[in-house]
């Protein structure tokens, strides 16, 4: 389909190693003026779902500066976008984060997060034939780590004790492909 926007002007207003924010000046699909704020992401989201021989996966708990809040999370990161492969990025991020190497990997899901503001993408991989070694955390994070039965941790989101959406979307597909 072709794009309905026009974009009239594009001015970088902020811009760090993660992300990078732009002011826009657009016609709309309807002919009127408008603006846009479009948050770029430097980085794809990776997300895992660990899964063991047991029916047993991991969830990494931190506290989220940006919510103020606890969180339990599938295990997950970023990949710069063209300096690294998204499934090598997965490998690491699931050693740095539970200490976990996996032998059997499979891509379940692509997704965006908020289409809206952003263009940020990511995919998400279940892990199979799991291997037990060191955590690896970067220096800003303050990781926890559980191993408990998948099911259990599907009810974290039934119940809305997981609330990154990331989280939520891998765990439920990973419901799907496990069947």
């Amino acid at each position: 389909m072709k794009n309905p926007w026009t974009t009239l002007s594009n001015e970088e207003v902020y811009d760090n190693p993660w992300i990078q924010v732009t002011h826009r000046k657009v016609i709309t699909p309807t002919g009127t003026d408008g603006i846009y704020g479009l948050v770029h992401f430097k980085n794809q989201a990776i997300g895992i779902v660990p899964i063991d021989e047991e029916g047993y996966t991991w969830l990494v708990g931190q506290y989220r500066y940006t919510l103020e809040e606890y969180s339990w999370e599938i295990p997950e990161g970023g990949c710069p976008i063209g300096a690294e492969a998204p499934l090598e990025s997965a490998k690491r991020e699931l050693l740095e984060e539970t200490g976990l190497q996996a032998a059997q990997w499979e891509h379940i899901l692509d997704f965006h997060t908020s289409n809206s503001v952003t263009d940020e993408a990511g995919k998400i991989y279940i892990a199979r034939q799991l291997t037990q070694g060191q955590a690896q955390p970067e220096d800003t994070e303050d990781l926890k780590v559980k191993r408990l039965p998948f099911e259990e941790a599907l009810q974290m989101v039934y119940k809305g004790e997981i609330t990154d959406l990331m989280s939520i979307a891998g765990l439920m597909r990973a419901a799907v492909v496990l069947k």
